[in-house]
């Protein structure tokens, strides 16, 4: 019997933007797969579930069904056109990676399982969190490409923490973790920002380490076009992007709000200018916290930024 790796999304949310939800992962046929993580690695037990967990399903069911109708079927001025491009792309929700409360590293191994089918299959993933902690099973799946991946990370924090509590694969650490696996190659973080979990010790290890560190105030000092200037033409690419490293303006919905932040065009051109650079097999968004939201406007920007990336990837031909 195969392992059962993931689930149906929440019943209140659906799947995102309507798309079909591909249960089985051992036979999938898309071109863009859609998966939830919900679950970081803990730093205590008081904090499984976090309020990020339901970050997954509450951006799913976030617009309503007429907003998903134009999403997907009216002309979209982000990508003049339609999202898909009238081109015969599939995308698919794989839904959520099944938990076990009782086995916190377990939800990890079935998120790099899982994230090892899609990218086996030459799907590119968009990945939902969860806190940061998520991304690492997600980066140890990369290493089924055949070229080095190159890392970019957007954060107001370092996240190259060794361990915190003794726990090494929690939201403090992917950077550091992501340093470690072969298959990574360069390292660019851009928006880092205000005082987070780094001492000075983790700021000269990732310098040590090469990773070229990109604070929000040098961002808007240079520009957008300057930093992906910085970027290793050619790719492949994998994007991480932590909601706090967004101006708190038009990403509220985070538990570590930092002035200062990338604003929505620098976010849209960075997505754009990286897919027109090289492929970027997969993305994720994390670290939202939907009760500290207003307006929806954080799930309105995430929902916006996953259809940029969407048909942008689709319009630059790195849809299979």
């Amino acid at each position: 019997m195969t392992e059962k790796l993931n689930e149906a999304p929440g019943s209140n949310s659906g799947t995102f933007l309507d798309f079909p939800f591909a249960e089985n992962l051992d036979d999938l046929d898309a071109d863009i797969a859609i998966l939830g993580v919900p679950h970081g690695m803990p730093y205590q037990a008081a904090t499984t579930p976090n309020e990020q967990s339901r970050a997954p399903d509450i951006l799913r069911g976030t617009p309503c069904k007429e907003d998903i109708e134009y999403s997907k079927n009216h002309y979209d001025f982000d990508l003049d056109g339609y999202l898909l491009d009238d081109k015969e792309i599939k995308v698919v929700d794989c839904g959520n990676v099944t938990h076990d409360p009782d086995d916190h590293k377990e939800h990890y191994r079935r998120a790099e399982q899982a994230a090892r089918k899609i990218f086996s299959c030459d799907v590119l993933l968009i990945t939902l969190g969860g806190d940061h902690g998520v991304p690492i099973p997600v980066m140890r799946a990369l290493e089924v490409f055949d070229k080095p991946i190159t890392l970019v990370h957007v954060d107001a924090h370092l996240d190259w923490r060794d361990d915190v509590n003794g726990e090494r694969e929690g939201y403090s650490s992917p950077i550091r973790r992501a340093s470690e696996m072969p298959w990574i190659g360069e390292i660019i973080q851009i928006g880092l920002r205000g005082i987070g979990s780094a001492r000075a010790k983790e700021v000269a290890d990732a310098r040590a380490h090469g990773a070229d560190l990109i604070t929000a105030y040098e961002m808007h000092e240079i520009g957008m076009e300057a930093v992906l200037d910085r970027i290793p033409d050619g790719g492949p690419y994998y994007l991480t992007i932590d909601a706090d490293g967004i101006d708190p303006t038009i990403m509220p919905a985070v538990l570590a709000q930092t002035p200062g932040g990338l604003d929505w065009i620098q976010l849209r051109r960075l997505v754009h200018g990286l897919v027109s650079k090289g492929r970027v097999v997969g993305m994720d968004i994390v670290e939202i916290a939907p009760q500290f939201d207003v307006g929806n406007t954080t799930m309105i920007h995430a929902e916006r930024l996953i259809c940029n990336f969407i048909g942008a990837s689709v319009r630059a031909g790195n849809c299979r």
